[in-house]
Parts: C-alpha cells; structure tokens; sequence
C-alpha cells in the first residue's frame, strides 16, 4: 500500500501542486437538495394536479415576496417563531425569510384593503429548522396554499377547503388517506372546562398537537411536568382527546353536561355539525373523521382546523391502520388579517396548505420501487437523416415544426448515423422520428417512423406538422 501512495503522490507531484487554489465544497446548505431532470418531471406532474383541481375551484394566484419585514412575521407562530430566518439587511429593515405563505397573505389583503379574495399561491418558504431530510423535512421548500377570504355564511368555504384536500389526495392517488377535522373553540371551551387557566390554552395545545407522534402518557407528562398542568385537568383533557367519530360524536358532546354549558364548545360543536352536513352532500364523509386530540400548533386558528395523514396498511392483520404523517393542513383564522390592519378590521379566511414535498418524497420512493421510467422532455419528434451532407434540410425541417408549435429536436452533428439519432429515441422516450433523405426531398416527402412500433409511412411535407399531432394526441 505504501509503495501505490508513494507513486500516486508521485504523479500528483508531476500534475503540479494545489498551491494557490482554494478548495471548494461542493454540497447544497444544509436541509436543502438539488431536484435532477427526473425529479423535477415528478414535480410538474404533483404541481398540475393540484393547480388543476385549485383552477377548477375557482382561484386566482397571486405572489409576494420572498422576504418579509421581521415585525410582519413576529408573534403569528406560537412556539415555532424560534424557526423563523432573519436576514441582516444593509439598508437598515429588519427582515426575515417567509415562514408560510398564509402571513404574507394577510399582509396582503390588510395593505391592499381587500375584503374578498379566492386565491392561490405556490412558492418557497423557509424554516431554521433542524432538517430531518429523510423524513421531507427541509430548510427550504415549497407550499401549495388555498385561501378563501370575506364575509360568508358559515361553514360552505370550510366545507370547500376539505374538498379540495379530498379531490387532489384522490387524484395524486398516494394510497389511503384520512382527514382529521376538530375546531379550535371547541379544544379551547374543551380547556376551560377540564380546569385549564387561560393562560397555558396555547401551550397545553401545542402538547395535544403531539399525539399523532407521542402516546397519551408522554404527552400527559409534558403537560403536567413541563407546563405545570395539574394532574387531574390533565386526566380530564385525557378522556376527551381520545375520542374520534362522525356526526354521532358531535350529537353526543353536544349532549355531554360539561361541554354543552361552554359558550365556545358549543358553538363549535354546532358549526361541526353543519360542516358534516355539507361534507356528507359532498359525498367525502368516507375519508373524514372528527378528531378531538387534532390541535394544529399555529397561533393563528380560530375555528375548524383540519389535517390529511396518509394511512399505511402495515399487514392484513393490524386493524387500524397506520399514519405516515401529514400531507396536508389548513383551518380558519379570522383575526389574523386584523393583527395588520391598522384599525382592526376583520376579514374572515379560511385555507389550506398542500404539503408537496411529502407527496414528492412518497411519489419519488414509489418511482424508485417501479423502475417506470420517467421522460424528462416532452419532444415529440426528431429529426434525422439518413445520408450524409443533409444539416441544411434538417435545420430548415426542424424550423418548420418549432414555428407550428411542435416539440422537435436535432442531434448537433454534421453528419451523424441513423443507427446513433434512433438510439437517442429509445434513451429519452421521443415518440416519432421523421426521416429527410435525398429520394424523400425529390418526392416533396418526409419518412415518420414510429419508435416503438419501427413501422414507418411517407408523408406528404405540407401534412407533417397535422400528422405528428394526431399521432403524438398533443394539442
């Protein structure tokens, strides 16, 4: 071993010495990735559907910048204000990176006056998080989001927002899926009267946020020996954050003695009831269950809020299956738009954030699994010849079809062979290839070949572009 290193170094010595050259680490920060041509096609296809399904339903788009003023940000996310990322800024403002996408928004309805808006809006956001990457935890990624925001009836936007989450859960087809459904007024009249102060509501909710992750005995200890709860208001919220069912469970609190005196539970409870009643008219009450331990750590909430888990079927003899954690969240807050306004002015919202990278981490594993192979390029024909001294024709052909609109490409050979442009077909999936060589050029022809199939027609050049559409069914 010693002679190899001594005459590798040798070699490296003739090479000539690093000195004077700085020494690069090539890596992505921490907690971010690089996405390849075949990651990103993946992607696409997740951002359509759900664009597609967020369109259908009647929304606009719109964007805001990625770095907010600090104070904008500060004192929205409870106990994870910890994560937000500031910025040092030349200029002298206070900045931070945006956390979500749903203060930014607030933000923009209070600054542009708007009482009234369907929108939607895919972009990046930011988190000092500790990554866990391999679990879809990033410093840096991407939100889908869905907002209704104005004064409407209740529970009809509400009611909307879950269909949205069920259409596109469907349609991704991730498997099985649940949706947990709670209201904020009823943990907190749940609160009251299980002898919670007021002023531990938001940090006792922030530890029944955690039982999707921890069982009831840890959270319970939490509770009582890091928030100083007591250990018989602890028992209590026990009996309650354990329960989950359907419309009969929202009859039967709405009956139960303690729950029913609280004005807030109350209320809650009610709009529950008339949220099932649309969700059933929706036909989605399958896929949807009332959860009284689903607590949504955000500050913001103010009603029902609501989370998609996938659910994993571990063997045939488990009966409850198993979550693999969220893919979606989102609820009502309608005082977040007034903590902006300079004169308080309310402006009801309701949303719902699509959790992508989740999905992508899922649909990439199950790409993986299948060795389907994936096209990254969406050309639909190539152009080739068959002879040598044809560039010319080819150049002139493939400007032809680039002006009709068609996806075309042209190996950057003089002269290559036609056995090398087919193999560059099979690689990279192009469909079709058309073929100019000296007889087709006198005929006033092109040869379409079909990859797959190696069967091949003559077609006339004034059909060609009509040809390539049928055959490639791209409008």
């Amino acid at each position: 071993i010693a002679k190899e290193v001594a005459k590798l170094l040798e070699m490296k010595a003739q090479l000539g010495g690093d000195e004077g050259k700085h020494k690069f680490v090539l890596k992505t920060p921490k907690g971010t990735r690089d996405y390849s041509p075949k990651q990103m096609a993946i992607r696409e296809r997740v951002f359509d559907a759900i664009i597609t399904c967020f369109k259908r339903h009647g929304a606009e788009v719109i964007d805001t910048p990625v770095f907010e003023l600090k104070e904008t940000l500060t004192g929205k996310y409870g106990e994870d204000s910890k994560l937000i990322y500031d910025l040092k800024d030349q200029g002298g403002e206070l900045l931070s990176l945006r956390y979500d996408l749903t203060v930014p928004f607030a933000r923009y309805l209070a600054m542009n006056k708007i009482t009234n808006i369907k929108r939607y809006h895919i972009a990046k956001v930011y988190r000092r998080d500790n990554p866990a990457m391999t679990r879809g935890r990033y410093r840096e990624f991407y939100q889908c989001d869905f907002d209704i925001a104005g004064q409407f009836d209740p529970m009809i936007p509400d009611a909307e927002c879950l269909k949205i989450v069920h259409e596109i859960l469907s349609d991704l087809q991730l498997g099985d899926f649940l949706i947990k459904v709670n209201d904020r007024r009823i943990l907190d009249g749940m609160f009251a009267v299980c002898g919670v102060p007021d002023s531990k509501f938001r940090t006792i909710c922030s530890s029944v946020d955690k039982l999707d992750k921890m069982p009831w005995e840890e959270v319970r200890s939490e509770m009582v020996g890091e928030k100083g709860l007591s250990p018989e208001a602890a028992d209590r919220i026990g009996e309650y954050v354990q329960l989950h069912g359907g419309l009969d469970l929202i009859e039967r609190l709405l009956q139960d003695p303690k729950l029913s005196q609280n004005k807030l539970a109350k209320e809650g409870l009610g709009d529950m009831k008339l949220l099932f009643e649309y969700l059933t008219l929706f036909g989605i009450t399958g896929k949807i269950s009332f959860d009284l331990s689903l607590a949504r750590g955000l500050d913001y909430y103010t009603g029902v809020i609501f989370e998609a888990v996938l659910l994993q079927q571990e063997n045939e003899h488990v009966e409850e299956p198993v979550s693999v954690g969220s893919v979606a969240g989102g609820g009502r807050y309608d005082g977040l738009v007034g903590m902006f306004d300079p004169k308080g002015r309310k402006v009801p919202c309701v949303g719902v954030s699509i959790g992508i990278e989740r999905i992508f981490s899922i649909l990439e594993q199950r790409v993986e699994a299948s060795e389907e192979k994936i096209r990254t390029t969406e050309t639909q024909v190539l152009v080739a010849s068959a002879q040598k001294k044809l560039l010319e024709e080819r150049l002139k052909l493939i400007a032809e079809l680039w002006d009709a609109g068609i996806k075309a490409e042209v190996l950057y050979k003089k002269n290559p062979k036609l056995l090398n442009q087919l193999q560059y077909c099979e690689e990279t999936g192009i469909p079709l290839v058309a073929i100019v060589g000296e007889q087709e050029l006198k005929d006033g022809v092109v040869k379409l070949r079909v990859v797959a199939t190696r069967e091949e027609v003559n077609v006339r050049r004034e059909n060609l572009v009509e040809e390539i559409r049928m055959r490639t069914n791209r409008p």
